[in-house]
């Protein structure tokens, strides 16, 4: 089975935003910071960002990446590269209606597609980016297996997918004696939203302790999106939203200030430092150098067992 690198956890980059909100120039200079401060994953999508795209579809981000690794030659040697596959819009300004699937022939030609935009021969981690009830789980299954033996992906994952269905997957992959989904990536972050009340932005699914307790028997790997909160954590200018007005987070809060002052740490820092603490990879954006830099310093910021009982406490 391939390895992942990524133990322990490190920041992985978020890219959705490249060649949409954030433009190609600055883009090239956080990806340079990144890696020039030891980053190495970098994780992206074939739909990044479809909805921020006058196109109306799709690839801006993989095409921003592609146009960097040629750029620095010898720098995919250093980088690892993850995508996803499910979301893209077939027909521009059309989704989700025109949404590819998760049919073993959506998900051939959506890699092939990101791969000729990275312009690289295989990605190190591909993701099914949310579930697709309407084909065969064995199907998905066999088609990202299918890819792995192929070489176009050394490692297969599920973002956005219920417990049961990764589960149910692997046992499939393990019956037709194919790679597995051996990553899982959801929404975390030290803040939650008041329980049972569903999120406002559709598609994402948060993680739970069931998927916690999936990872851990099984040797899954766990990456966090929105792990910072869109930074509500600091910026007055990007409040929190209502969905997470209630007591917990203003205990949770409380505790974050007192231990980012014992530590001499920024509030994204420690929230950064406690999701490796979980054995958990953030995915952390970025729109400026100095930002990517500050999250990368997380990795120098030590909570010890009396922080993190503190935070649990809050909780």
């Amino acid at each position: 089975m391939a390895g992942m690198d990524i133990t322990p956890p490190q920041i992985v980059l978020g890219t959705m935003d490249f060649g949409t909100r954030v433009e190609a120039d600055r883009a090239f200079e956080i990806l340079d910071a990144f890696v020039g401060g030891g980053g190495v994953w970098l994780d992206t999508a074939n739909c990044y960002s479809f909805w921020a795209d006058p196109s109306g579809v799709g690839g801006a981000s993989e095409r921003v990446i592609g146009a960097w690794l040629r750029a620095r030659p010898g720098v995919r040697e250093t980088v690892r590269i993850a995508t996803k596959v499910r979301h893209n819009p077939l027909v521009a300004h059309s989704w989700p209606e025109s949404a590819e699937g998760l049919s073993a022939r959506a998900v051939r030609a959506g890699v092939e597609e990101s791969l000729e935009r990275l312009g690289v021969d295989h990605v190190d981690l591909l993701w099914a980016h949310a579930e697709d009830r309407e084909v065969p789980l064995t199907e998905t299954v066999g088609a990202f297996g299918e890819l792995v033996a192929r070489g176009v992906a050394l490692r297969v994952g599920a973002a956005n997918h219920a417990t049961w269905r990764v589960e149910r997957a692997r046992e499939l992959a393990r019956q037709q004696e194919v790679e597995p989904w051996t990553a899982l990536q959801l929404r975390h972050s030290l803040l939650q939203p008041r329980p049972f009340t569903p999120l406002a932005e559709a598609g994402h699914r948060l993680l739970t302790a069931d998927d916690l307790d999936l990872a851990r028997s099984e040797g899954l790997a766990v990456w966090s999106y929105t792990s910072l909160l869109w930074g509500s954590y600091e910026r007055t200018d990007k409040p929190l939203p209502s969905t997470y007005d209630h007591p917990g987070t203003r205990q949770v809060l409380t505790v974050l200030d007192d231990v980012a002052g014992d530590l001499s740490a920024t509030r994204n820092q420690v929230v950064l430092a406690w999701l490796m603490r979980q054995g958990i990879a953030p995915i952390v954006g970025a729109s400026g150098v100095e930002q990517i830099e500050q999250a990368l310093a997380a990795r120098c910021v030590r909570l010890d067992d009396e922080h993190l009982a503190r935070f649990a406490e809050a909780r």
